[in-house]
């Protein structure tokens, strides 16, 4: 009787089991919500458990650091000073780190104010820069009849191809005078002026060496709204005679709004978060950003200010999400910009004269011509020189060829051809660069896939939204995050053993997954449902449906979302700042050798990568048909 009892009281529950297994099967039979689960849990884990330990190491005492025990104490320094010194335990909880960076009458102007005004400085007018230069060359290209278009939009993502800290190199090469060193840059060489000192090192080279790195960006989101803007808009206003100047502030601003902050959102968070550009160009004149000063409070002092360097790394993320937030408040507002009416497609082009469209076409392509080829014709240059800077020396083929040491004797470095570190740094690139190219294009394909399929759904638009959050966290940031884990992994994050590796793949992953999810995604929203359903019925598995249907027809695409985190981690250097050996990658080898005074050979090495980027930018164009010249205007002659 008992037994009967116990087997009925379980019924239920068995049901209820029964019931949720069979849903939960259902569920995942879905290739969509498998997928959307899966990496659901994994991005959770991998964005926000390492952000977690970062957090909790900005509020715990340093293993080197001195903490006194009373953290709010106002009276704190004059007990130092009297050396009645109290310390917390290393690894207790600390409000001190934080109270050091931003109240420490001693370290916080220092610290953190001032490089914090200095980054807003640099930031707000590298925005400036971007948005004027971009937006004329967007303006000139899609609205007049300007001459050598083509030309133009063909090589105007030079410098965003190009790793930004090259183009600090060549205005360092460029504009350096005898003032700094025994021999001047090109400028000097050519016209025997010497700048001042705030061209060469400073707030303004490092704005404008951004500016011009983040320029296309502008080009790009300014010049597809003036491709597609309906002329008629302007032209109403003509009718009314309305004068020019309030044309172009009353209709033309406002319909460019959505761009123009888009683009300043953009290049105001990049810029904020750089490293590579402040320390080339700042560091001379001790110029710290929020960035440089970040990693030198991790690495100087014997570790003494590490808690209040991982305070700073918080303070860089958390600027980033609040240019996500305003973006957000921005493209999320009821306002409509249209822009493209569909009643007319007419696009009036301004006539310069026949004298005055061939002088300003001349004119941008002798400017652009400078800033896209200038740093490949100065570092091979460069590279030829026995001194740097000293062309009455002659030039000669050393840095490249020599199978003696070349420049330091005592860093033993050869010419490049023949100099082992340099060739084992390069495949370490390219082993680096297509491992995180093929995970994160394969994960992005995924996600897209899944996304496109689900996007209505809470899970769809958490994946979604997870997948996109390290595109706003500091990529200098990000590598200190992981540094972290390797850390409390026990694996050493200066090394360049197999852990660090997949450390370092890891965190590419993480970085560049926004780029192929996204690519990923748009490809897939232009696929009818019904065609994967023709598939379905006929019985054929997913994974035969993914790549007999619906890999063929979106090709280009998903290659893209392979190739364009290939190009974009072989010319990284902040994100793997804090990972892996000087010699494990060529952007951190070439980065060092700055200190080793064999300027010749790192002129090489910057040569040898630019030309590698751009083939395999050439490559990427080549396979998908992706080209700026296409869409904005670059196919008018």
């Amino acid at each position: 009787m008992s037994t009967l009892v116990t087997k009925k009281e379980r019924t239920p529950f068995m049901k209820v089991v029964r019931r949720g297994t069979t849903k939960t099967l259902t569920f995942l039979g879905v290739p969509a919500n498998s997928i959307l689960v899966m990496f659901a849990v994994v991005l959770l884990i991998l964005n926000f458990l390492p952000l977690l330990s970062l957090l909790i190491s900005s509020f715990t005492v340093p293993a080197n650091g001195v903490v006194p025990t009373s953290d709010w104490d106002i009276d704190v320094w004059n007990i130092w000073e009297h050396g009645e010194r109290q310390y917390v335990p290393a690894g207790e909880f600390t409000f001190y780190n934080w109270w050091e960076i931003l109240f420490s009458s001693k370290l916080a102007v220092g610290n953190f104010w001032l490089p914090l005004a200095r980054s807003l400085l640099v930031s707000t007018f590298a925005c400036v820069f971007a948005i004027l230069f971009g937006g004329i060359m967007a303006f000139m290209i899609t609205r007049t009849n300007m001459p050598f278009k083509k030309f133009l939009t063909a090589i105007f993502i030079f410098p965003y191809i190009m790793p930004q800290w090259t183009l600090a190199l060549f205005w360092k090469n460029f504009f350096i005078t005898t003032d700094f060193t025994a021999f001047g840059g090109e400028f000097q060489a050519l016209t025997g002026l010497i700048v001042p000192e705030w061209m060469v090192y400073g707030w303004f080279p490092i704005a404008m060496v951004l500016g011009l790195h983040y320029t296309p960006f502008a080009y790009i989101l300014i010049g597809g709204v003036l491709q597609n803007m309906d002329s008629n808009l302007e032209e109403a206003a003509t009718i009314l005679n309305i004068p020019r100047w309030k044309r172009f502030t009353k209709v033309t601003i406002p319909m460019l709004k959505p761009a123009l902050f888009s683009t300043i959102l953009l290049v105001f968070s990049s810029a904020m978060s750089s490293y590579s550009v402040p320390v080339t160009l700042g560091n001379p004149t001790n110029f710290y950003t929020l960035a440089t000063k970040m990693k030198s409070l991790i690495e100087g002092s014997g570790g003494r200010y590490i808690g209040s360097g991982y305070a700073v790394a918080i303070v860089l993320i958390l600027i980033g999400v609040v240019m996500l937030i305003m973006n957000q408040v921005q493209t999320g507002s009821r306002k409509q910009f249209t822009t493209v009416t569909g009643k007319s497609g007419q696009i009036s082009k301004r006539n310069l004269g026949k004298v005055g469209r061939w002088v300003i076409g001349s004119v941008l392509c002798f400017f652009v011509a400078i800033v896209c080829f200038g740093p490949m014709v100065s570092f091979f240059l460069e590279s030829l020189l026995p001194n740097s800077g000293d062309f009455s020396s002659g030039l000669n083929f050393k840095a490249w060829i020599s199978t003696e040491p070349i420049g330091n004797a005592s860093a033993g470095y050869v010419g490049l051809l023949n100099e082992p570190r340099v060739w084992s740094a390069l495949l370490g690139s390219i082993g680096l660069s297509l491992a995180c190219g093929f995970f994160a294009g394969l994960f992005g394909l995924l996600i897209g896939y899944a996304v496109s399929r689900k996007r209505k759904s809470p899970l769809g638009v958490i994946v979604n939204n997870v997948a996109f959050f390290p595109y706003l966290m500091p990529s200098v940031a990000l590598s200190l995050i992981f540094m972290i884990v390797a850390t409390r992994l026990g694996i050493p994050a200066s090394t360049t053993t197999v852990g660090i590796f997949i450390v370092m793949v890891t965190v590419g992953v993480i970085k560049y997954i926004p780029f192929a999810s996204r690519t990923s995604l748009n490809a897939m929203l232009q696929l009818s449902e019904e065609i994967e359903e023709a598939g379905l019925i006929m019985h054929i598995p997913w994974w035969k449906r993914m790549t007999h249907i619906i890999f063929p027809i979106q090709k280009a695409a998903i290659i893209s979302g392979f190739l364009l985190p290939f190009i974009s981690c072989m010319r990284e250097l902040d994100l793997f700042v804090f990972l892996g050996s000087d010699y494990f990658i060529l952007t951190r080898f070439m980065f060092m050798l700055e200190d080793t005074g064999v300027a010749a050979l790192e002129n090489a090495a910057n040569f040898l990568l630019i030309i590698f980027i751009l083939i395999a930018n050439y490559l990427v164009n080549f396979l998908t048909g992706a080209s700026m010249d296409k869409g904005i205007g670059g196919s008018t002659k």
